[in-house]
């Protein structure tokens, strides 16, 4: 078959008419019709970061003062202005973050799982400079104790979060339910420096570091189940 007898059977097909039913066209016009409406434009991004980084210390800033502010009082001035300030970037990059992925066509300039890998490391680093001590009292007890403390604290961080991007959209649920975690545990982590009097360097190292990878891989399964709810 040659190329001009292939152009004119789809030329002909193109101009016949498709007959559809006036009645259905109408029916899907008015279904459509009925479920529009004006929506509320959502706010600049830079105002949903900053919401979002202001719930996620506020968190921390409470839970750290009903346990009691224990670990900020007897941390040194050099180990406050190196802990503080770095959890304080890391919170800003991971509500950045989680603001472009529940925007679509977001300008997107790390991937989650690269924040999340990336911060937990900044994180053991600077807790092995920050910590000398390498005694391990209570190891195991007082680890489970601060880890279970600082996983709680992600719960209300998490909610908060969601609550002011339930708007948006994520396109990826997944990385979005990932950073969301991210934030959250960085919630948790927060109020331990705040709150834990507990300065070896193992355990701030292992159970407060490990606050953020298991909140964020909760997030990730909660929205991965949230999707195949969806789906059905």
């Amino acid at each position: 078959m040659r190329d001009e007898e292939i152009d004119e059977i789809l030329t002909r097909a193109a101009q016949a008419p498709n007959e559809v039913d006036p009645a259905l066209l109408d029916s899907i016009a008015g279904s459509i019709g009925s479920s529009l409406g004006p929506v509320r434009a959502l706010p600049p991004a830079r105002v949903l970061v900053g919401g979002l980084a202001s719930i996620c210390m506020a968190v921390a800033l409470a839970g750290a003062a009903l346990l009691g502010l224990h670990g900020i009082r007897n941390l040194s001035l050099v180990a406050r202005a190196l802990i503080f300030p770095a959890l304080g970037v890391l919170i800003w990059l991971a509500a950045t973050a989680c603001v472009g992925e529940t925007i679509p066509g977001s300008r997107r300039r790390v991937s989650p799982g690269v924040l999340l890998g990336a911060g937990s490391l900044a994180l053991l680093a600077l807790f092995a400079v920050v910590f000398r001590d390498y005694r391990t009292d209570r190891f195991v007890s007082q680890g489970a104790a601060c880890l279970t403390a600082g996983l709680l604290q992600a719960i209300p961080a998490g909610l908060g979060g969601w609550l002011l991007l339930r708007r948006g959209f994520a396109v990826k649920s997944i990385a979005a339910g990932l950073l969301a975690g991210t934030l959250g545990g960085l919630a948790g982590v927060t109020m331990l420096e705040l709150h834990c009097p507990n300065f070896q360097a193992l355990h701030v190292m292992l159970w407060h570091t490990a606050v953020m990878p298991l909140s964020a891989a909760a997030g990730a399964l909660l929205a991965w189940g949230a999707s195949l709810s969806t789906r059905r």
